[in-house]
């Protein structure tokens, strides 16, 4: 994604979160009006679960506030069920929620929104996705202005179409893992703490080349998939533990992939450096807590800049509203003044959360691992998706506009597709970006 408040486009920048931009007299001037803040929340278990529950309910009340009808987009995660089952509470009518599948059993989750859907009597719908991938990707990829590498932009329009034939708003269970440290990156940077004290020769020597040489698995995570990836980015200093998780190229896969011309233009380490800032802004607004320093982060980065203008411009390319209970400004604040250790006990995630909705949500919702909201990229590449992939990463293309090595590009496809390694979020990305500069630029 291009981070705020920089765009694609020289000379073009985007108004930050929380920000004014006041013109006068030919003058412009931008103010900050809101910050999040940590004013280090004292009260005992007993309280921060009541103010977590109240204070939802809350925002849930007033985002049903419309003169059109709503529904909830449903996932089956602990964040979407939570909603559906807030939203119940408020509504004297069945809640209408809406929830896609695929036909690859490791990305479809229906069988956890039917436990939610029926739990509350809700108006559900659901589909089995079976689009047509190409044609998809030239609309989806229009509506988004400039690049953006996320491929969950397919769920999240699926979705909102579908339930733009019932409802015209939608509320959504988004900002919860970065509120509440949902993602497994958080887990593992908890873990690569102890895999740092691990003797060098059992790291680099046996576990590293181990699961270098084991092919990357078709299943949507798996341990395979999971491990791999980690072992990449402990690889890195310490302090980018975190910020691995956002950045698909290492400065040596950069040094293969960028011409001469580009490498001397650009500086190979530009996201870290961008990310460096807001750590520094995240040791003021809790110097003692990593974990709530990484939420920091990704709250001033990663959920704007990719999360909501992901759901923001699916959604509205179908006219459909989303709203998100989770990001009312006072539960925001509430929560970023609990300590790390209550939102990730051990390898618990989203512990506190999950401690003052439990009564409300089955067991399985409950105990399930994280999914996201995503599609079989990988196979599609192998084969829906081949023809397009090849066609817009051919040599000639490549070599013609001289920003990248069409050598190192004709490596990577031929690696995916042989199956020896993962290059979907690689590949993806360079097809969103050649994309949008044969539309912009050519």
């Amino acid at each position: 994604y291009i981070p705020g408040p920089l765009t694609i486009f020289e000379k073009i920048k985007k108004l930050l979160p929380g920000h004014t931009m006041i013109m006068r007299n030919g003058n412009i001037s931008i103010k900050q009006y809101w910050r999040i803040r940590n004013n280090h929340f004292h009260h005992d278990l007993i309280e921060s679960k009541r103010s977590i529950r109240e204070l939802l309910q809350d925002s849930v009340k007033i985002q049903l506030m419309s003169d059109v009808p709503l529904g909830v987009f449903l996932s089956g995660g602990i964040d979407s069920s939570i909603i559906v089952a807030l939203m119940a509470q408020e509504m004297n009518q069945p809640v209408k929620t809406f929830s896609i599948g695929f036909e690859d059993s490791t990305y479809n989750e229906l069988e956890y929104t039917r436990l939610i859907a029926k739990k509350y009597n809700t108006e559900h719908h659901e589909f089995i996705v079976k689009p047509d991938a190409v044609s998809l990707t030239e609309k989806l990829l229009d509506y988004l202005d400039e690049p953006l590498g996320d491929f969950s932009i397919f769920p999240t329009y699926l979705v909102s179409k579908m339930a733009h034939k019932y409802v015209k708003v939608a509320l959504s269970g988004d900002g919860g893992d970065e509120l509440f440290a949902g993602y497994d990156t958080y887990l593992a940077d908890k873990m690569a703490t102890y895999y740092t004290k691990l003797p060098e020769m059992l790291k680099d020597g046996i576990i590293a080349k181990l699961f270098e040489s084991i092919r990357p698995s078709s299943k949507k995570k798996g341990f395979i998939n999971r491990t791999k990836r980690f072992l990449e980015g402990m690889q890195l200093p310490h302090n980018l533990h975190h910020t691995r998780w956002m950045v698909f190229l290492k400065h040596a896969e950069k040094e293969l992939l960028y011409t001469p011309e580009l490498r001397m233009s650009n500086s190979m380490d530009e996201e870290y450096q961008f990310i460096y800032r807001y750590f520094d802004e995240a040791m003021d607004y809790d110097q003692g807590d990593t974990l709530n320093q990484q939420l920091y982060v990704d709250l001033k980065t990663y959920l704007p800049d990719n999360i909501l203008v992901k759901v923001d411009r699916m959604s509205m390319s179908t006219s459909l509203e989303t709203r998100v209970p989770f990001l009312d400004y006072r539960f925001v604040e509430l929560i970023s003044s609990f300590p790390g250790h209550l939102k990730q006990k051990g390898l618990k995630t989203k512990w506190i959360l999950k401690q003052a909705m439990k009564d409300l949500l089955p067991q399985e919702i409950l105990t399930r691992g994280k999914e996201g909201f995503s599609i079989p990229i990988k196979n599609w590449l192998q084969n829906e998706l081949k023809p397009m992939m090849m066609d817009v990463l051919s040599p000639n293309k490549i070599k013609r506009e001289g920003f990248f090595n069409e050598r190192y590009i004709e490596r990577l496809k031929a690696e995916h597709l042989n199956g020896t390694q993962n290059h979907s979020h690689r590949l993806w990305s360079l097809m969103v970006f050649e994309i949008w500069m044969q539309k912009y630029l050519n």
